[in-house]
């Protein structure tokens, strides 16, 4: 056989690039047709979508690149485990366009930040890294603290988010801003009584947002299930 190809095949470049182009689009059938097929896992108990504040955290986070030096994915290694909590479980995912899971961690992962430091911690850390984290490379983000957020743009990511099956009703996104202002309200007002001066519009608070709901809605059923295994992570 291997004669065969030798004497018949690569002495032809037309065959053999004919030849070639059929097996890698049978590869690459095989490898892309079930992800248009499949369903994919149903959310886990507690998952929902991000709030519309936490929408535009998001989308300054990305805009800013944190995904480039922070992954969103707990592999199931014990080594990672001990450090950023339970393996991540692909029901997490299910609301996330696109997803951040990451491949380099340039800075720590970010999948089990949320609620681990408070509000005050990220203001600062967002300002310099170097306060909060010795030695860290990450760069301030001055803008932050002065850019607003824009209401009308939240809604258009909320109903691009809803075209590719993210459940938002109108009326959640027509109340986007009032709930902005909400939940924005909230932080601010712990941010003031640490000593922190800001509003409600700014940038800052929306990335403060996303950055305290991450791993939190999983973590009630993560629990439930470590109790079912013995407290496995």
């Amino acid at each position: 056989m291997s004669n065969f190809h030798r004497d018949n095949i690569e002495p032809r470049s037309v065959v053999m690039a004919v030849l070639t182009t059929v097996l890698i689009s049978i590869g690459g059938l095989v490898e892309i047709v079930p992800l248009f097929t499949s369903a994919g896992p149903p959310p886990m108990d507690g998952i929902k979508p991000l709030t519309a504040l936490e929408i535009t955290g998001r989308d300054i986070y990305l805009r800013e690149g944190c995904y480039v030096c922070h992954s969103q994915m707990v592999r199931p290694f014990r080594s990672e485990t001990l450090r950023y909590g339970p393996w991540s479980r692909g029901g997490e995912y299910v609301y996330d366009h696109p997803f951040q899971l990451g491949s380099r961690r340039t800075g720590p992962d970010l999948a089990r930040v949320g609620s681990k430091y408070p509000d005050s911690w990220h203001f600062e850390h967002m300002a310099d890294a170097r306060q909060t984290s010795d030695g860290s490379i990450m760069p301030k983000y001055p803008w932050l603290f002065e850019w607003t957020i824009d209401p009308a743009q939240t809604q258009a990511t909320m109903l691009a988010l809803s075209r590719v099956g993210v459940p938002y009703t109108e009326a959640q996104i027509a109340s986007a801003p009032a709930d902005m202002k909400t939940q924005a309200t909230k932080i601010v007002t712990g941010l003031t009584a640490a000593g922190y001066d800001t509003t409600e519009d700014k940038e800052i608070v929306a990335v403060i947002a996303y950055l305290q709901q991450l791993g939190v809605n999983a973590r009630a059923s993560i629990e439930a299930e470590q109790a079912k295994t013995g407290g496995t992570k």
